[in-house]
């Protein structure tokens, strides 16, 4: 069992994932609203895998990214993002992110992602 944390501004979008990963494979440990919580909330909990928004107030997804890679090389995080911006999406995948899912997303699209994410 994986835990993940969730962090999205959108709290729909948060309770969606929440609910795609009800699953054997992950427990959901924690949610953020911005990247400013994502990182403390981080440092408390240190899930295996993250899933992280991009445009967010206070700190963004990819500032947050370099920042958690940093506490913990380790870590997975699945990018979800409306942003049909392929750029900001590689600088995430540069930072440290190891996947990349679109918005909007089906719970099969997400669990698929996530697994991918965590095979290697």
């Amino acid at each position: 069992m994986l835990s993940l944390m969730i962090v999205d501004d959108s709290n729909i979008i948060r309770r969606k994932i929440e609910r795609c990963n009800d699953s054997e494979q992950f427990s959901v440990v924690g949610s953020a609203a911005n990247g400013s919580e994502a990182l403390q909330l981080f440092q408390q909990i240190r899930p295996q895998v993250v899933t992280m928004d991009l445009t967010m107030p206070e700190m963004d997804g990819i500032a947050c990214i370099q920042q958690l890679v940093a506490l913990d090389p380790d870590v997975r995080i699945l990018v979800i993002s409306a942003l049909s911006d392929k750029a900001t999406g590689i600088e995430a995948l540069k930072k440290g992110a190891r996947g990349f899912l679109c918005k909007p997303f089906s719970e099969e699209q997400l669990i698929e992602a996530l697994t991918e994410l965590t095979e290697d």
